[in-house]
């Protein structure tokens, strides 16, 4: 089965960057997606202290992010990236199954 998401290189390091100041009970990244935003649904990432029964584990550059079971349909053939900019840096996710997305980039929607 291919992976749900797959991560880019800029990605891996950003979230082992992160995952080496994160709190020592955290094991990985979850995302998860919720409603909400301009276009109706957004990215969540947090931090994972522990797997849910229910998550989706993708192992992917030496990291591993969680993937909520309700955020799976949603998520499927994605990328996940990590851009640096003059003023901000974000993740961005480069999802082939969004209908539509917001002038911000912060919301999406999938038909």
């Amino acid at each position: 089965m291919n992976q749900i998401i797959k991560l880019s290189d800029n990605a891996a390091s950003r979230i082992k960057e992160i995952m080496s100041s994160a709190q020592k009970d955290s094991i990985g990244v979850r995302i998860s997606v919720k409603s909400g935003g301009c276009a109706g649904m957004s990215y969540v990432m947090e931090y994972s202290k522990k797997v849910n029964p229910n998550d989706e584990i993708v192992e992917d550059k030496g990291v591993k992010v969680f993937i909520d079971s309700a955020a799976v349909m949603y998520l499927l053939g994605t990328e996940m990236d990590y851009k640096k900019e003059d003023f901000s840096s974000t993740f961005v996710f480069n999802n082939p199954n969004e209908t539509e997305r917001c002038g911000c980039g912060e919301s999406f929607k999938i038909d």
